[in-house]
């Protein structure tokens, strides 16, 4: 278990441990994708985790997929993340944005009026996707994004990845799992593409590789990760047995030495085990929230399968897991229904464990 609680140094940075806040949509952002005053207090008060990964955060706006997700293409959002990079650098944290572009996990009333949902093929996804005004409606059909709108997606990420830099952030994460645009380019069964962008795992890895690269050479390798999840069905997807794709990604991307790999784990078991072999940088895993994300599920993790491991919901309703890991202390059980709602309910008001809490309660919630 000790392991666990070990530091690690992280492309430039140094990590008090190798546990990591997994990225979680929290729906706080106002109508212009600005983070409210208390997601500051939200994430220092999670800087315990060795690397905090941010919401999922829109590199323009014609990435959004979801009502009050924030962005990270304004000079006001680039404020509101400076403030969040400065609360947690204050209490000793380290902090990671990822940047997620929905592609055809959108809808139109999200994006501004002369843009379109895009995917890198016509392929509908079998799902209802939220409006701007919260009602769910079947999915549109996506437009395939062209040369020239792959090339400006491309110089979004980019850009926000400079935004972030400047903001104080230690680095980016760049969402190519659970479905959305870098994943619907990864999967054969979103991406039917004969040109380079598809057509051959190769193919099919090539825009993830060329975002990262065009991200690596704004703000250093080693402060650029990648998330993927190979075999995942999340937002109707069909990315079984498609793990040369992976291999081809992985093996395109390691001469760049982004600063890790962030592999979900449970449905792309036992690639997982294959890619950290071809892995040159850290390698970090994440259990989903159906695989277990207890101290003693995780715990071997570090060390046999991977560097570090990503936990999510916990730190919700704990914000000093570490701690409270390391000295047994009782963990307080969430409440879903706030996860996604307006305001500080559910957000900043779990407390973090009292000395004098009755350890026979199970929880101080």
């Amino acid at each position: 278990m000790s392991t666990i609680f070990e530091p690690w140094k992280l492309g430039r940075i140094e990590l008090a441990n190798r546990v990591v806040m997994a990225p979680m949509t929290r729906n706080r952002a106002d109508v212009a994708g600005v983070l409210p005053d208390s997601a500051a207090t939200y994430y220092a008060q999670r800087a315990g985790a060795g690397l905090i990964i941010t919401e999922g955060t829109q590199p323009s706006a014609a990435a959004q997929g979801y009502p009050g997700t924030p962005g990270l293409h304004t000079d006001d959002q680039e404020k509101a993340w400076a403030r969040v990079a400065d609360a947690v650098h204050a209490t000793g944290g380290r902090i990671f944005c990822q940047l997620m572009h929905t592609g055809r996990i959108s809808h139109e009333s999200l994006i501004p009026a002369d843009a379109r949902v895009v995917a890198p093929s016509a392929v509908r996804a079998r799902l209802d996707v939220a409006r701007a005004d919260g009602v769910m409606v079947p999915a549109p059909e996506p437009v395939p994004l062209d040369e020239a709108g792959i090339r400006q997606v491309i110089e979004d990420f980019a850009a926000a990845a400079a935004r972030a830099a400047r903001a104080g952030l230690d680095g980016v994460e760049l969402h190519a799992a659970n479905g959305y645009l870098l994943h619907q380019f990864l999967s054969p069964g979103t991406n039917l593409r004969t040109d380079r962008w598809g057509g051959s795992p190769e193919g099919r890895a090539r825009f993830v590789v060329e975002v990262t690269a065009a991200v690596a050479e704004r703000i250093g390798a080693d402060r650029v990760g990648v998330r993927i999840s190979p075999g995942g069905q999340f937002n109707d997807m069909a990315d079984k047995g498609n793990e040369d794709t992976y291999m081809a990604l992985a093996d395109a991307l390691a001469p760049l030495r982004p600063a890790y790999l962030h592999t979900l784990r449970r449905r792309s078991s036992p690639l997982h085990t294959e890619l950290r072999r071809r892995w040159p940088t850290t390698y970090l895993l994440n259990t989903g929230y159906l695989g277990g994300s207890e101290l003693a599920d995780v715990a071997p993790l570090v060390g046999e399968e991977a560097d570090l491991v990503s936990v999510g919901r916990l730190f919700i309703s704990n914000p000093d897991l570490v701690r409270r890991w390391r000295e047994n202390l009782p963990r307080a059980a969430w409440d879903e229904s706030t996860f996604f709602t307006p305001g500080d309910a559910g957000y900043v008001d779990y407390p973090a464990h009292s000395a004098v809490a009755d350890p026979e309660q199970g929880s101080d919630a």
